[in-house]
Protein backbone atom coordinates (compact mmCIF):
# COMPACT_ATOMS: atom_id res chain seq x y z
CA UNK A 1 0.00 0.00 0.00
CA UNK A 2 1.05 3.36 -0.66
CA UNK A 3 1.87 5.49 1.92
CA UNK A 4 0.69 9.05 1.58
CA UNK A 5 1.17 10.36 5.33
CA UNK A 6 4.00 9.49 8.21
CA UNK A 7 4.13 11.03 11.66
CA UNK A 8 6.79 10.06 13.55
CA UNK A 9 8.23 10.02 17.43
CA UNK A 10 5.68 13.74 17.39
CA UNK A 11 6.28 15.69 20.89
CA UNK A 12 4.09 18.58 21.44
CA UNK A 13 3.47 21.07 24.71
CA UNK A 14 2.08 23.89 25.70
CA UNK A 15 3.63 26.40 27.88
CA UNK A 16 1.01 27.92 30.80
CA UNK A 17 0.93 29.66 33.93
CA UNK A 18 0.98 26.10 35.91
CA UNK A 19 4.02 24.76 33.76
CA UNK A 20 4.20 22.87 30.65
CA UNK A 21 1.27 20.46 29.45
CA UNK A 22 3.42 17.48 27.49
CA UNK A 23 0.06 16.98 25.75
CA UNK A 24 1.58 14.28 22.75
CA UNK A 25 4.11 12.37 23.68
CA UNK A 26 5.99 10.42 20.87
CA UNK A 27 3.00 10.02 18.74
CA UNK A 28 4.21 7.63 15.12
CA UNK A 29 1.72 6.26 12.82
CA UNK A 30 1.44 5.70 9.46
CA UNK A 31 -1.61 6.73 7.10
CA UNK A 32 -2.24 5.02 3.63
CA UNK A 33 -3.61 5.92 0.18
CA UNK A 34 -7.80 5.03 0.41
CA UNK A 35 -7.59 4.12 4.24
CA UNK A 36 -9.84 5.41 7.19
CA UNK A 37 -7.55 5.80 9.91
CA UNK A 38 -9.57 6.56 13.18
CA UNK A 39 -7.67 8.39 16.20
CA UNK A 40 -9.56 7.02 19.89
CA UNK A 41 -9.39 7.87 23.22
CA UNK A 42 -10.96 9.96 25.93
CA UNK A 43 -10.95 13.87 26.32
CA UNK A 44 -7.28 15.44 26.51
CA UNK A 45 -5.79 12.23 25.16
CA UNK A 46 -3.98 14.52 22.95
CA UNK A 47 -5.82 13.31 19.18
CA UNK A 48 -7.42 16.40 18.88
CA UNK A 49 -3.93 17.87 19.74
CA UNK A 50 -2.61 15.41 17.12
CA UNK A 51 -4.41 16.53 14.30
CA UNK A 52 -3.73 20.20 14.72
CA UNK A 53 -0.02 19.50 14.15
CA UNK A 54 -0.47 18.00 10.84
CA UNK A 55 -2.31 20.96 9.54
CA UNK A 56 0.30 23.18 11.75
CA UNK A 57 -2.51 24.57 13.58
CA UNK A 58 -1.34 24.72 17.18
CA UNK A 59 -1.26 28.40 18.12
CA UNK A 60 2.09 29.46 18.76
CA UNK A 61 2.51 30.58 21.48
CA UNK A 62 1.38 29.06 23.96
CA UNK A 63 1.60 25.61 22.02
CA UNK A 64 4.91 23.77 20.38
CA UNK A 65 5.60 20.94 18.26
CA UNK A 66 8.66 20.19 20.27
CA UNK A 67 10.05 17.18 18.66
CA UNK A 68 9.30 14.53 16.03
CA UNK A 69 8.50 14.72 11.96
CA UNK A 70 5.22 14.45 9.88
CA UNK A 71 6.35 13.60 6.45
CA UNK A 72 4.08 14.54 3.53
CA UNK A 73 5.02 14.70 -0.21
CA UNK A 74 8.55 13.79 0.45
CA UNK A 75 8.03 17.57 2.70
CA UNK A 76 8.63 17.17 6.90
CA UNK A 77 5.62 19.73 7.26
CA UNK A 78 6.71 20.64 10.88
CA UNK A 79 9.93 22.27 9.08
CA UNK A 80 8.17 23.89 6.24
CA UNK A 81 7.51 27.79 6.04
CA UNK A 82 4.14 29.35 6.83
CA UNK A 83 3.69 30.63 3.65
CA UNK A 84 4.60 26.75 2.23
CA UNK A 85 2.12 25.42 4.85
CA UNK A 86 -1.05 27.77 3.47
CA UNK A 87 -0.55 26.14 0.07
CA UNK A 88 -0.75 22.98 1.26
CA UNK A 89 -3.60 23.42 3.87
CA UNK A 90 -7.09 22.98 1.59
CA UNK A 91 -5.34 21.94 -1.44
CA UNK A 92 -3.32 18.47 -0.49
CA UNK A 93 -4.77 18.30 3.06
CA UNK A 94 -8.42 19.72 4.12
CA UNK A 95 -10.01 19.36 7.83
CA UNK A 96 -13.41 19.07 8.97
CA UNK A 97 -13.59 20.13 12.08
CA UNK A 98 -16.00 19.28 15.19
CA UNK A 99 -18.86 22.16 14.89
CA UNK A 100 -20.25 23.09 11.71
CA UNK A 101 -21.73 26.19 12.42
CA UNK A 102 -18.23 27.91 13.81
CA UNK A 103 -16.47 26.29 10.66
CA UNK A 104 -18.56 28.60 8.56
CA UNK A 105 -18.82 32.13 8.21
CA UNK A 106 -22.53 33.48 8.56
CA UNK A 107 -22.11 36.60 6.75
CA UNK A 108 -21.08 35.44 3.33
CA UNK A 109 -23.36 32.66 0.86
CA UNK A 110 -22.34 29.35 1.03
CA UNK A 111 -21.41 29.47 -2.62
CA UNK A 112 -18.98 32.26 -1.42
CA UNK A 113 -17.09 30.28 1.07
CA UNK A 114 -16.93 27.23 -1.34
CA UNK A 115 -15.81 28.98 -4.15
CA UNK A 116 -13.05 30.72 -2.31
CA UNK A 117 -10.72 27.86 -1.40
CA UNK A 118 -10.87 27.12 -5.10
CA UNK A 119 -10.07 30.37 -6.54
CA UNK A 120 -7.36 30.50 -4.02
CA UNK A 121 -5.52 27.07 -4.66
CA UNK A 122 -6.20 26.81 -8.30
CA UNK A 123 -6.51 30.28 -9.47
CA UNK A 124 -9.46 29.54 -11.97
CA UNK A 125 -12.48 32.33 -12.85
CA UNK A 126 -15.05 32.97 -10.81
CA UNK A 127 -17.59 31.29 -13.24
CA UNK A 128 -14.96 27.63 -13.25
CA UNK A 129 -14.85 28.00 -9.62
CA UNK A 130 -18.76 28.23 -9.31
CA UNK A 131 -19.23 25.40 -11.59
CA UNK A 132 -16.97 23.39 -9.35
CA UNK A 133 -18.97 24.54 -6.06
CA UNK A 134 -22.22 23.09 -7.58
CA UNK A 135 -20.48 19.48 -8.40
CA UNK A 136 -19.28 19.53 -5.07
CA UNK A 137 -22.56 20.59 -3.31
CA UNK A 138 -24.12 17.37 -5.38
CA UNK A 139 -21.42 15.31 -4.32
CA UNK A 140 -22.52 15.69 -0.87
CA UNK A 141 -26.24 14.75 -1.65
CA UNK A 142 -27.42 17.99 -0.69
CA UNK A 143 -30.92 19.15 -3.23
CA UNK A 144 -31.37 22.05 -5.53
CA UNK A 145 -27.48 22.82 -5.52
CA UNK A 146 -28.40 26.03 -7.94
CA UNK A 147 -30.19 27.55 -5.11
CA UNK A 148 -28.39 26.91 -2.22
CA UNK A 149 -25.92 27.96 -3.26
CA UNK A 150 -27.11 31.68 -2.80
CA UNK A 151 -28.08 30.87 0.63
CA UNK A 152 -26.52 32.05 4.45
CA UNK A 153 -25.36 29.00 6.61
CA UNK A 154 -28.06 30.00 9.07
CA UNK A 155 -30.45 28.91 6.27
CA UNK A 156 -29.21 25.13 6.25
CA UNK A 157 -30.10 22.34 9.21
CA UNK A 158 -27.03 20.85 11.11
CA UNK A 159 -26.86 18.27 9.00
CA UNK A 160 -26.34 20.01 5.88
CA UNK A 161 -24.71 22.67 7.23
CA UNK A 162 -21.26 19.46 8.17
CA UNK A 163 -22.22 18.91 4.38
CA UNK A 164 -21.45 21.92 3.33
CA UNK A 165 -18.01 21.85 5.26
CA UNK A 166 -17.24 18.69 3.87
CA UNK A 167 -17.63 20.04 0.15
CA UNK A 168 -15.29 22.59 1.49
CA UNK A 169 -12.74 20.26 2.62
CA UNK A 170 -12.48 18.14 -0.80
CA UNK A 171 -13.25 21.09 -3.78
CA UNK A 172 -9.70 21.28 -4.21
CA UNK A 173 -9.43 16.97 -3.86
CA UNK A 174 -6.49 16.60 -1.39
CA UNK A 175 -4.87 13.56 -0.63
CA UNK A 176 -5.61 13.42 2.87
CA UNK A 177 -9.06 14.15 5.12
CA UNK A 178 -8.70 14.90 8.60
CA UNK A 179 -11.88 14.79 10.30
CA UNK A 180 -11.88 16.08 14.27
CA UNK A 181 -15.22 14.75 15.60
CA UNK A 182 -17.41 15.11 12.34
CA UNK A 183 -20.58 13.69 13.85
CA UNK A 184 -20.48 15.11 17.51
CA UNK A 185 -23.09 17.52 16.92
CA UNK A 186 -25.37 15.70 15.40
CA UNK A 187 -28.21 13.23 16.05
CA UNK A 188 -28.15 9.33 15.47
CA UNK A 189 -29.88 9.48 12.25
CA UNK A 190 -28.36 12.19 10.38
CA UNK A 191 -24.80 10.87 11.60
CA UNK A 192 -25.10 8.00 10.29
CA UNK A 193 -26.35 9.57 6.93
CA UNK A 194 -22.75 11.65 7.34
CA UNK A 195 -20.55 8.18 8.00
CA UNK A 196 -22.59 7.07 4.54
CA UNK A 197 -21.30 10.34 3.28
CA UNK A 198 -18.03 9.83 3.66
CA UNK A 199 -17.60 6.22 2.71
CA UNK A 200 -19.15 7.26 -0.52
CA UNK A 201 -16.85 9.92 -1.11
CA UNK A 202 -13.78 7.96 -0.55
CA UNK A 203 -15.17 5.47 -3.01
CA UNK A 204 -14.94 7.74 -5.64
CA UNK A 205 -12.36 9.95 -4.66
CA UNK A 206 -9.83 7.44 -3.01
CA UNK A 207 -8.93 10.51 -0.37
CA UNK A 208 -7.53 9.18 2.89
CA UNK A 209 -9.14 10.07 6.22
CA UNK A 210 -7.90 10.46 9.67
CA UNK A 211 -10.94 10.51 12.10
CA UNK A 212 -10.37 11.96 15.40
CA UNK A 213 -13.21 10.35 17.73
CA UNK A 214 -14.22 9.14 21.09
CA UNK A 215 -17.26 7.26 19.52
CA UNK A 216 -16.58 3.97 18.75
CA UNK A 217 -19.94 3.00 17.42
CA UNK A 218 -18.40 5.42 14.65
CA UNK A 219 -15.38 3.79 14.52
CA UNK A 220 -16.98 0.67 14.15
CA UNK A 221 -18.65 1.51 11.04
CA UNK A 222 -15.86 3.16 8.90
CA UNK A 223 -12.22 2.72 10.30
CA UNK A 224 -9.81 0.21 8.49
CA UNK A 225 -7.18 0.91 10.98
CA UNK A 226 -7.37 2.14 14.68
CA UNK A 227 -4.98 3.88 16.99
CA UNK A 228 -5.71 4.21 20.44
CA UNK A 229 -4.42 7.08 22.42
CA UNK A 230 -4.10 7.43 26.44
CA UNK A 231 -2.49 10.70 28.26
CA UNK A 232 -0.32 11.88 24.57
CA UNK A 233 1.07 8.48 23.64
CA UNK A 234 -0.24 5.83 21.42
CA UNK A 235 -1.07 2.34 23.53
CA UNK A 236 -2.24 0.42 20.95
CA UNK A 237 -2.76 -0.07 17.32
CA UNK A 238 -4.55 -2.18 14.92
CA UNK A 239 -7.55 -3.13 12.41
CA UNK A 240 -10.64 -2.57 13.29
CA UNK A 241 -10.85 -6.71 13.88
CA UNK A 242 -8.17 -6.35 15.90
CA UNK A 243 -9.09 -3.74 18.20
CA UNK A 244 -13.02 -5.18 18.70
CA UNK A 245 -12.22 -8.53 19.08
CA UNK A 246 -8.33 -9.16 20.46
CA UNK A 247 -7.97 -6.20 22.21
CA UNK A 248 -4.93 -6.23 24.71
CA UNK A 249 -4.20 -3.27 26.33
CA UNK A 250 -6.23 -2.71 29.29
CA UNK A 251 -7.14 0.55 28.49
CA UNK A 252 -8.43 -0.78 25.14
CA UNK A 253 -10.46 -3.20 27.22
CA UNK A 254 -12.13 -0.41 29.16
CA UNK A 255 -13.35 1.39 26.35
CA UNK A 256 -14.99 -1.31 25.06
CA UNK A 257 -16.44 -2.95 28.13
CA UNK A 258 -17.95 0.90 28.96
CA UNK A 259 -20.13 1.22 25.82
CA UNK A 260 -23.53 -0.34 24.98
CA UNK A 261 -23.72 -3.24 22.82
CA UNK A 262 -26.62 -5.03 21.62
CA UNK A 263 -24.22 -8.58 21.10
CA UNK A 264 -24.10 -9.23 24.69
CA UNK A 265 -26.47 -9.92 27.90
CA UNK A 266 -28.19 -6.39 29.43
CA UNK A 267 -26.23 -5.51 32.59
CA UNK A 268 -25.06 -2.63 33.99
CA UNK A 269 -22.02 -0.62 31.81
CA UNK A 270 -18.33 -1.18 33.59
CA UNK A 271 -16.82 2.53 33.65
CA UNK A 272 -12.91 2.92 34.08
CA UNK A 273 -12.23 3.84 37.47
CA UNK A 274 -9.95 7.11 38.40
CA UNK A 275 -8.63 9.71 36.26
CA UNK A 276 -6.36 10.15 33.51
CA UNK A 277 -2.31 11.34 34.75
CA UNK A 278 -1.61 15.12 35.08
CA UNK A 279 0.15 15.91 32.12
CA UNK A 280 2.35 18.31 33.59
CA UNK A 281 4.05 15.94 35.23
CA UNK A 282 3.43 12.51 33.10
CA UNK A 283 4.40 9.41 35.28
CA UNK A 284 7.15 7.41 34.06
CA UNK A 285 6.28 4.22 33.92
CA UNK A 286 2.60 3.28 32.13
CA UNK A 287 0.11 6.49 31.86
CA UNK A 288 -2.58 3.91 32.85
CA UNK A 289 -0.98 2.15 36.06
CA UNK A 290 -3.32 3.69 38.64
CA UNK A 291 -6.58 2.63 37.02
CA UNK A 292 -5.50 -0.53 35.52
CA UNK A 293 -6.56 -3.52 37.16
CA UNK A 294 -3.59 -6.07 36.12
CA UNK A 295 -0.77 -3.71 37.40
CA UNK A 296 2.68 -4.47 38.63
CA UNK A 297 5.40 -2.80 39.91
CA UNK A 298 7.28 -2.24 36.63
CA UNK A 299 4.64 -0.95 35.15
CA UNK A 300 4.94 2.10 37.91
CA UNK A 301 8.43 2.06 36.94
CA UNK A 302 9.32 2.20 33.06
CA UNK A 303 7.29 2.40 30.27
CA UNK A 304 6.74 -0.83 28.44
CA UNK A 305 8.18 -1.62 25.40
CA UNK A 306 6.42 -1.94 21.88
CA UNK A 307 5.21 -5.30 20.92
CA UNK A 308 4.21 -6.32 18.08
CA UNK A 309 1.30 -9.15 17.69
CA UNK A 310 0.83 -9.00 14.11
CA UNK A 311 2.04 -7.34 10.41
CA UNK A 312 -1.05 -4.37 11.65
CA UNK A 313 -2.12 -5.09 15.36
CA UNK A 314 1.00 -3.38 18.44
CA UNK A 315 0.80 -2.49 22.30
CA UNK A 316 2.30 -1.01 24.22
CA UNK A 317 1.73 -2.95 27.48
CA UNK A 318 4.14 -5.39 29.69
CA UNK A 319 1.70 -8.07 30.01
CA UNK A 320 2.75 -8.91 26.49
CA UNK A 321 5.98 -9.24 28.07
CA UNK A 322 7.25 -13.10 28.23
CA UNK A 323 7.92 -13.07 31.94
CA UNK A 324 4.27 -11.52 32.81
CA UNK A 325 2.73 -14.01 30.83
CA UNK A 326 4.41 -16.77 32.59
CA UNK A 327 3.78 -15.19 35.98
CA UNK A 328 -0.49 -14.95 34.95
CA UNK A 329 -0.17 -18.34 33.69
CA UNK A 330 1.27 -19.56 36.94
CA UNK A 331 -1.57 -17.78 39.13
CA UNK A 332 -4.64 -19.15 37.04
Amino acid sequence: MEKVLEVKDLHVAFNTYGGTVKAVRGVSFDLYKGETLAIVGESGCGKSVTSQSIMRLIPDPPGKITKGSIRFKDKDLVKVSEKEMRSIRGADISMIFQDPMTALNPTLTIGEQIMEGIIQHEGISRENARKKALEMLSLVGIPSPESRLKQYPHQFSGGMRQRIVIAMALVCEPEVLIADEPTTALDVTIQAQILDLFRDIQKKTGVSIILITHDLGVVAQVADRIVVMYAGKIVETGTRRDIFYKPEHPYTKGLLNSVPRLDVEKGELIPIDGSPPDLFLPPLGCAFVSRCPYAMEICDRVYPLNTKLTKDHQVDCWLQDERAKKMLAMNT
